[in-house]
């Protein structure tokens, strides 16, 4: 009997040390056809967490490791990507861009050390109110018919209204790199400058035009009526700011037009008494418009549009 017992024990024995064999083996194979990598995870606080995973993508690492991004929040790499060993995944700002360490060509290195330094730099968000003027606009009221013996009459002079924007504004190494209106608010509204056009009014007992002095008129004021606008030598009304005009001269105001080809270069127009030289052109003159150069573009707007007497002087 205590053979037989002694033999039993001896076969469980050997089943088991079988058993414990065949669970190594599987555990063996389950390792080797599977694939782990070391990555190391760096939050955006700067904590950083080395982890062994056989997950393939950066999501994946993330939600195995219960991490979760916010909304201003994006990795490097990026979420879709697969990662390697010993690849590096970070949290950061969305705002953050990630910069080459150097650009290396024939020639070597290019980038410096200080060039570097600046690309690192955090960007600053900052939220900034300001008051903007709004420039008012001239309206004219034509009164005297096709008379062209006319004067003009300021009814209500102009005034310029003011507008609150607010701006979220971006700086790197406290240079603006990004402006973005959030929010217009009109503080006062503009009020028009109106001018009317009256028909000069001549005295019975002489020839002698009743109206009132204009410190510009320098002769007589009769002609064909015009459409007249003015600009100056910003880029917003000539697309450059030289100031030099089609004619070659340098523009002046109380002097430089611009006028259609009708006019030969030259030619001194007589403008509600006032003597200009045609001396410019534009794409947008043509018939019966005339520009008058004047110094600022503030001074373009004030003036708006005007409907004045025109003709060629002796």
């Amino acid at each position: 009997m205590k053979n037989e017992e002694k033999a039993s024990f001896s076969i469980i024995k050997i089943i088991c040390v079988s058993i414990i064999l065949i669970l190594i083996s599987g555990i063996s194979v389950m390792a080797v056809g599977t694939n782990f990598n070391d990555v190391t995870i760096v939050l955006q606080n700067g904590y950083e967490l080395t982890a062994m995973t056989s997950k393939a993508t950066v999501s994946d690492i993330l939600e195995e490791n219960s991490i979760v991004l916010e909304e201003n929040q994006k990795t490097i790499p990026e979420l879709d990507e697969e990662v390697t060993e010993g690849t590096v995944i970070k949290i950061v700002d969305k705002s953050y861009n990630e910069v080459k360490i150097a650009n290396v060509s024939e020639n070597g290195v290019e980038t410096t050390l200080d060039e570097l330094l600046k690309n690192y730099a955090p960007i600053t968000e900052k939220i900034v109110t300001e008051q903007v003027s709004i420039p008012f606009e001239t309206v004219t009221k034509n009164t005297a018919g096709s008379s062209t013996n006319t004067t003009n009459k300021v009814l209500q002079e102009g005034k310029d209204g003011i507008k609150e924007v607010t701006y979220k504004i971006k700086y790197q190494n406290d240079v603006e790199i990004e402006k973005t209106v959030l929010e217009e608010k009109v503080i006062q509204e503009p009020v028009n400058k109106i001018v009317q056009v009256n028909k000069k009014v001549t005295s019975r007992s002489s020839t002698t035009t009743r109206t009132s002095s204009t410190p510009s008129t320098t002769a007589k004021t009769s002609g064909t009526i015009y459409k007249i606008t003015a600009y100056c030598p910003c880029s917003k009304c000539c697309g450059k700011s030289n100031g030099i005009t089609a004619s070659g001269t340098k523009a002046k105001a109380g002097r430089t037009v611009a006028a259609s080809s009708k006019f030969a270069m030259g030619t001194k127009l007589n403008i509600n008494g006032h003597i200009y030289t045609v001396e410019d052109r534009g794409g947008a003159i043509n018939g019966n418009k005339i520009d008058i150069f004047v110094n600022t573009h503030a001074e373009a707007l004030a003036w708006g549009v005007r409907y004045l007497p025109v003709s060629v002087a002796n």
